[in-house]
């Protein structure tokens, strides 16, 4: 059975679903405008969303329940038009880096806290309409309401929305029992991918403790826990001496469409992107890259989050990322030694800390000390047991990644009405 639509400003949607603007569904209500330097992860009465938080932190409904909100160091801060926030209000953030300005959050099960709304942030109460708890937090971040936001965004580095601009935008209003069916779809969907999001912190946890016990601490020579079978000492060598240490390419790259892939510091995780250079322009600029086995590694901004290379013939790469070629030691034993608290905290102390941003120069990464076994076997058989949970940890990655792809598909035909779902 084919149900009939009808056409609005924001698009064809079903002929049965009501459709009112921002103005007439919510009262804006007054923000604080106090920074980080104001609020408190210790603990206090009042909490305070702030929009970074909103921007990275928070998904489309707030569980209040769940997730940490921080305090508010002095109420004397708040001036007399402050208002406490409830269930069901809606919170954007009216300032970003880029598109994402406009993400929102619908506050639920707040119980008898106290929260207000914080800076750059457009705090909303439902004046006209009926929504069932965590439809206005979802629907408002779907690509049919967003998209509505964009010709309204200004600024060039930083963008922001006016509530002006977002008095003008369209509310979807379906039946409450349709409402309702999108929120127990799209519930059942964050559950998924909430479980599969504390199993990855949960192995980046056992990672970070592993990281901890099986590489020697500051002023100790061996690890606190040793594989089975070894029991020989370990040395303290220069980075250096290990592994020759290159960068890459200082000028900014032409990109082609095809040819060889380019990556730099917002890659470091992957190693994979989706930008090239041409084959002519790599033959020309790089005499020494990366090949199966090297180490790339950020030497600006975030300092010494490494990565292996691997499964890529050729690889070009900025002058934001450190290669590193091992000489006689594992590879994956020596990405997984950088990460160890030991060199860290030798990388940070060479780190030029008053640059902005943060960088440390080529020639002083290889005077950093690291700790290795003498034992190439124990190189070896460490290396594999990172190399495993790293495996494993990019396993649940890709998984999660999955059923937020699937999550943003429902959202995008939910909230067309291109797939219509009942209650239970």
């Amino acid at each position: 059975m084919v149900r009939a639509g009808k056409h609005t400003k924001i698009g064809e949607i079903p002929a049965d679903w009501e459709i009112q603007s921002f103005e007439e569904t919510f009262r804006i209500l007054p923000n604080n405008t106090l920074p980080r330097a104001d609020l408190n992860s210790r603990g206090g009465m009042v909490r305070n969303v702030h929009y970074g938080d909103i921007l990275t932190g928070f998904p489309e409904v707030l569980d209040c329940e769940r997730y940490q909100l921080p305090y508010l160091n002095d109420l004397s801060l708040l001036t007399s038009s402050a208002q406490l926030l409830q269930d069901g209000d809606v919170i954007l953030a009216d300032t970003a880096e880029d598109e994402t300005v406009g993400k929102a959050t619908e506050v639920y099960g707040l119980g008898d806290g106290k929260l207000v709304a914080g800076l750059h942030t457009i705090p909303c109460r439902v004046k006209k309409g009926k929504f069932v708890p965590r439809w206005l937090g979802y629907y408002m971040n779907s690509k049919t309401y967003h998209d509505q936001l964009l010709p309204f965004i200004t600024g060039i580095k930083v963008s922001s929305i006016s509530k002006s601009a977002v008095s003008d935008t369209q509310i979807l209003v379906p039946s409450v029992e349709e409402q309702q069916a999108v929120v127990e779809v799209l519930s059942d969907l964050d559950k998924v991918i909430q479980v599969l999001e504390q199993d990855i912190d949960k192995l980046k946890d056992l990672k970070q403790a592993k990281l901890q016990s099986m590489f020697p601490q500051i002023g100790e020579c061996v690890p606190s826990v040793r594989l089975s079978g070894f029991s020989e000492a370990w040395e303290r060598r220069k980075l250096g001496e290990i592994a020759d240490v290159y960068d890459g390419v200082h000028q900014t790259p032409e990109y082609a469409e095809n040819g060889v892939m380019f990556v730099s510091v917002e890659n470091i995780g992957t190693l994979r992107s989706e930008k090239y250079i041409s084959e002519e322009a790599f033959q020309r600029d790089y005499k020494i890259y990366p090949e199966k086995g090297d180490i790339l590694m950020t030497r600006i901004g975030d300092v010494g989050t490494p990565n292996v290379v691997e499964g890529i013939e050729k690889l070009a790469f900025y002058v934001s990322l450190a290669l590193l070629k091992p000489r006689q030691v594992d590879s994956y034993f020596l990405c997984n030694a950088i990460r160890s608290p030991l060199f860290q905290k030798g990388l940070k102390e060479r780190t030029l800390i008053t640059a902005i941003p943060q960088k440390i120069n080529k020639d002083e990464i290889g005077e950093v000390d690291i700790m290795l076994p003498l034992e190439k076997s124990e190189q070896q058989q460490i290396g594999e047991h990172f190399r495993s949970l790293d495996h494993l940890i990019t396993l649940h990655q890709r998984k999660l990644t999955k059923y937020m792809d699937i999550k943003q598909g429902m959202m995008d035909r939910l909230f067309t009405g291109k797939i219509r779902c009942k209650s239970r």
